[in-house]
């Protein structure tokens, strides 16, 4: 079993243990979405059915012409796959118009800003330059399924107030890569 050295977890708990805890952060944000009032399933791609439903593309899609939230919690529910590429893949299955990455930082940059302070914030580039360039942004696998799919990504900071509300809205917040 591959191992990490930090933990001696092998690889596989490790990403199902990450699995849950998208879960269990999936379950906070249903909770503060229901407490606006907003209609909200979080599904989930390991079965634990006493706290989410099963992921069904068909049934997901349902939830939102019902006007419903739908949060989508344990990646793709296989290991060894990031949570950027679940969040492509479901947003392509669903046929989402936008995928919107709500990270620490104000949007892409062409180095990480939290380690580089002389990093450049891009406003707007395309999936094959992001690719080339190597941005960090996401996972290749992810850009690259997005990029196959036409499936634009907006990169917003999720500690700015209404920042995801903005992206949502159409506001010109954070960063955009689009094919």
């Amino acid at each position: 079993l591959q191992q990490t050295e930090r933990t001696g977890i092998d690889r596989a708990t490790g990403d199902y243990m990450g699995m849950i805890a998208t879960v269990i952060n999936a379950l906070a944000l249903q909770s503060a979405f229901e407490k606006q009032g907003i209609p909200t399933r979080v599904q989930s791609a390991i079965e634990m059915s006493k706290v989410a439903e099963p992921y069904i593309r068909r049934r997901a899609i349902r939830h939102l012409e019902k006007g419903r939230v739908v949060i989508f919690g344990a990646g793709t529910g296989n290991p060894f796959f990031t949570t950027d590429t679940a969040a492509a893949l479901r947003a392509v299955e669903i046929g989402a118009d936008l995928l919107i990455k709500a990270t620490k930082v104000d949007g892409l940059y062409d180095r990480d800003p939290v380690r580089d302070s002389g990093a450049v914030f891009i406003k707007r580039t395309t999936f094959a330059e992001a690719i080339r360039k190597g941005y960090q942004v996401m996972d290749a696998a992810a850009l690259q399924l997005c990029a196959e799919n036409n499936l634009a990504v907006k990169i917003v900071n999720i500690f700015t107030p209404g920042a995801i509300l903005a992206a949502l809205s159409g506001d010109d917040t954070g960063s955009l890569i689009t094919p």
